[in-house]
């Protein structure tokens, strides 16, 4: 990390920042966007280190790769678990992917939410990797949506799958679902 002292602007009303600075921004950002991609898809950080170094990013340690990952970890469980603002229809869905667990490769059902806003505003409000689509799976997501504090649901949009009817009319029994 290197620290820059930014000077001070006088008799101007925006503040100076030099151009260079923050393409150094947007470069490090990119770096943390492709740490975030390797590790998503199971890269080591020791592998990590060496496609950095590759980049020309000589110094990066797969120590340092950690900590990045770690940031992402930490940003992604404040995200998983932030309060929900009030949606009034919601979107659920299941879709089937490849990820890899302990080693195996199998198949999970990646079950999302996403809520649209009394403004209208469409927002991702939660992503869970399940076995299946079995009830106790969506049960669980859709708790874990009313525990951080979804409400107002007035319609829920979804596929006709058997575990996703049964957990919505258990958890979320006041809404129309189309």
């Amino acid at each position: 990390t290197v620290t820059v002292a930014v000077p001070k602007s006088r008799g101007c009303d925006e503040p100076f920042f030099p151009q260079s600075l923050e393409r150094g921004r947007r470069s490090s950002r990119a770096i943390m966007l492709a740490i975030a991609e390797m590790y998503v898809q199971g890269v080591s950080t020791r592998d990590a280190a060496k496609v950095m170094k590759e980049f020309g990013l000589e110094s990066l340690s797969s120590t340092q790769v950690s900590r990045a990952a770690a940031l992402l970890d930490d940003e992604l469980d404040a995200w998983r678990t932030r309060r929900l603002d009030p949606v009034t229809y919601l979107i659920l869905d299941a879709r089937y992917e490849k990820v890899r667990d302990g080693g195996i490769v199998r198949d999970a059902a990646i079950l999302s939410a996403i809520g649209v806003g009394p403004d209208g505003r469409r927002r991702l409000l939660g992503v869970s990797a399940a076995l299946s689509e079995a009830e106790v799976h969506w049960r669980d997501f859709l708790n874990d949506l009313v525990d951080r504090g979804l409400r107002g649901v007035e319609f829920i949009v979804s596929d006709d799958h058997a575990g996703l009817r049964a957990a919505r009319r258990a958890v979320l029994s006041g809404a129309t679902w189309q």
